[in-house]
């Protein structure tokens, strides 16, 4: 059970409605981009809104990629959340230009091929049968705002459609999760999902 949470400020997220949606599940949140005060916390969520290299840049800026990787291999659970999803790939590729990611999961985030973009509003998701973060949550929608997404086969991968075109829309690797969708906006499907995080530990 994770009774308090850290929220990651490197200035990329957002953070009120995010750390919101966590106290109204019951948790005990903390929003601060000091690294040092997230380690008594017992899970950490990474936000995050914008363009994927802008992200890391402010990211690296406060050690934040080597603070993930740490608390990670601690087996520590960890939440990231759209582009918070999306950089814990190996790379991100915007307008040609690659950047590296966090590196958590294999794989390239890249535009989407689709004819509708950005891909904007509530869409399903289709959750694997083992799933822990979607548990009691069947055919409910999410709330999407984005362009780019992994697209590629990852291992704990769930998925969803956008113009025929399938992506990745949440990833369940041990200690990490995490959505390409914003579960804090998400009405009553979102809320029950972050209540799972917060219970699955």
């Amino acid at each position: 059970m994770i009774k308090s949470v850290g929220v990651l400020d490197y200035g990329s997220g957002n953070l009120h409605s995010v750390a919101n949606a966590f106290r109204r599940a019951g948790a005990d949140v903390l929003v601060t981009s000091r690294l040092e005060e997230l380690g008594t916390r017992d899970g950490l969520v990474v936000p995050g809104v914008g363009a994927f290299a802008d992200c890391m840049r402010k990211l690296n800026k406060i050690g934040g990629v080597d603070y993930i990787r740490g608390w990670v291999s601690m087996d520590r659970p960890l939440l990231g959340i759209c582009v918070g999803h999306q950089i814990l790939f190996e790379s991100g590729m915007e307008h040609g230009i690659p950047t590296d990611g966090v590196g958590l999961y294999p794989g390239v985030v890249s535009k989407l091929v689709a004819r509708r973009l950005p891909h904007i509003g509530w869409n399903t998701v289709h959750a694997q049968r083992t799933s822990k973060l979607f548990d009691g949550i069947r055919d409910e929608r999410f709330y999407f705002v984005h362009s780019y997404a992994a697209q590629q086969p990852v291992r704990g991968a769930s998925y969803s459609m956008h113009d025929d075109v399938s992506f990745v829309a949440a990833v369940e690797q041990g200690p990490v999760a995490s959505t390409q969708f914003h579960p804090e906006k998400s009405g009553l499907a979102g809320a029950r999902l972050i209540e799972n995080w917060l219970g699955s530990q």
